[in-house]
């Protein structure tokens, strides 16, 4: 976020050794203001006046923990600091990147509601790494050039729940197979397994994830900005489904979301993967908005 250009102040805010960061990101050439927060005595100094937050707090995955063993600490942490940000901040973006998504974003409605600061146009869980991830994979297998694919991914933001339309993929491929669009999607819906296994237990994606939030991050701010047709997948209140929240295209703008779009014409394979997620989504976020609503 230090490298982009329309972040005039920047905030950092943990419970620990943020002052140490934030002087050794404040050295970087460019026009953002750094300033580090440390402890909850000075999270409301970090929040006031902010127009974007991005929460990436929490503890990451190890080998063998899914993203639900990470719920109660997480969701914990989620609470605590949506809190404040009602106090602190009440009109600004909530951009969600802590884990899991599913459940931390329902968790996060539910304090604003009970704060009575919720504007469902203002919080975003941020699956721009599925998004990335399948960008990535499926330009190396359909042999086009990286920067110019765009593959929308709908659904939720852990494994079966992350739906790639490869179908809606562009450039349009047409020699790939089914079972490769079999495999890209599985390969998608685990890339972060790769990435935790790959660190052999040493932690989980964070310099990809670093990238995927500040993408999304600074959409927002193009929005907001007044960038006409801003357009990035993100996990929202929705109405696209049956399902309370649903990630899929959102058109951002200046209120934050300013227009959920549609799904599109998707593959059968892509029907029956939609199907099938909404067990799952549906229970993580009926987990998430029962935690908020414990005393």
């Amino acid at each position: 976020m230090k490298l982009d250009p329309l972040v005039s102040s920047l905030s950092l805010y943990d419970i620990a050794n943020t002052p140490g960061v934030a002087a050794d990101v404040s050295h970087i050439n460019s026009p953002a203001q750094v300033r580090g927060y440390a402890g909850e005595e000075q999270l409301g100094k970090a929040l006031e006046g902010s127009d974007v937050v991005i929460i990436p707090a929490g503890v990451p995955r190890k080998p063998g923990m899914t993203r639900d063993d990470l719920f109660n600490i997480n969701a914990g942490i989620v609470k605590s600091l949506c809190t404040a940000i009602a106090n602190y901040c009440p009109h600004a973006l909530v951009n969600m990147i802590s884990n899991p998504v599913n459940s931390t974003v329902p968790i996060a409605a539910e304090v604003f509601k009970k704060a009575g600061t919720y504007d469902e146009k203002k919080l975003f869980g941020v699956t721009t790494l599925d998004v990335v991830r399948a960008k990535t994979f499926y330009a190396a297998k359909a042999n086009v050039p990286v920067a110019e694919v765009n593959v929308p991914v709908i659904g939720g933001h852990a494994g079966v729940t992350i739906l790639p339309l490869f179908s809606q993929a562009t450039p349009k491929s047409n020699n790939l197979s089914d079972e490769e669009i079999k495999a890209l999607t599985k390969r998608t819906q685990d890339g972060g397994t790769e990435v935790v296994e790959a660190k052999a237990g040493k932690g989980s994606a964070t310099l990809s994830m670093a990238y995927a939030g500040a993408v999304f991050a600074d959409a927002c701010l193009m929005g907001l900005n007044g960038v006409p047709d801003i357009v990035e997948c993100t996990f929202v209140q929705s109405s696209v489904t049956e399902l309370p929240f649903f990630a899929s295209k959102v058109r951002l703008g200046k209120n934050g979301a300013d227009e959920v779009l549609g799904l599109g014409p998707l593959s059968d394979y892509e029907k029956q993967g939609l199907e099938s997620l909404k067990p799952e989504l549906k229970a993580s976020i009926e987990k998430g908005i029962q935690f908020a609503n414990r005393s």
